[in-house]
């Protein structure tokens, strides 16, 4: 049985609550936003304590394009700093005429590519700031998952640019986002999705995004974000 579909009105008040799945939850969907962004803000904070290697993978047609890793950490002034640890290999250039144009193909994929990364970074981690505008503005629903848990769809409308979406999935028993779906736009105009698994420290409590994957069906280009390798920086 599908959950009920609970919209945030844009005031903070009068938030319709119907459905017994809803009646059940702990707080109200005011409560839970801001336990959310809550969570999500001590999260980042926590990671500041940490590295990590982040990989990306670029495919195109499916034939891997590119592979590199950044070692990954927070300056002292709170920026995400990255340490290149590994390149792509240079690829092998042709002569004439021919070579020209296999020359600016491969520049505009690579801008293309290099656009869809930026695109991952904006969406992911969410935005707090982001998700507090949506909740003013009265773009964010609710819809209770059946199953064990407290978990939650919550979809905000109009996250990062007009006629986009972000869905997260999170469990309000722990304020936090399980995974994540986006459907969103390049510069372009080219329509893109995003999905995104969040995963555990062993401390079953502070969470990251493990797996970030893009896809651009118009040019046949997939991105994934890879994050692993977390350890505590040395004081």
């Amino acid at each position: 049985m599908r959950g009920t579909i609970v919209t945030l009105a844009a005031a903070g008040l009068g938030l319709a609550a119907t459905g017994s799945a809803l009646a059940q939850a702990p707080s109200t969907p005011r409560e839970q936003v801001e336990a959310l962004k809550a969570s999500i803000q001590a999260n980042q904070q926590a990671l500041r304590e940490y590295e990590w290697v982040e990989t990306t993978i670029v495919r195109m047609k499916g034939e891997e394009k590119s592979r590199f890793q950044d070692q990954c950490y927070y300056g002292m002034d709170g920026s995400l700093e990255k340490v290149r640890l590994t390149a792509p290999p240079e690829e092998k250039r042709r002569r004439g005429l021919r070579g020209r144009i296999a020359e600016h193909k491969r520049e505009e994929l690579t801008e293309y590519m290099k656009e869809a990364v930026a695109l991952v970074k904006k969406y992911v981690p969410p935005d707090p700031d982001r998700i507090q505008a949506a909740k003013d503005a009265g773009r964010i629903s609710f819809q209770p998952l059946p199953g064990p848990g407290k978990q939650v769809k919550l979809t905000i409308a109009d996250y990062l640019v007009p006629g986009d979406s972000f869905a997260l999935t999170v469990d309000f028993a722990s304020s936090r986002p399980l995974n994540g779906k986006v459907s969103s736009v390049m510069g372009s105009g080219d329509p893109v999705t995003l999905t995104v698994d969040f995963d555990l420290f062993p401390d079953g409590v502070t969470f990251y995004p493990k797996d970030v994957v893009l896809d651009a069906e118009a040019e046949n280009v997939q991105v994934e974000v890879q994050n692993g390798g977390y350890r505590r920086m040395a004081p």
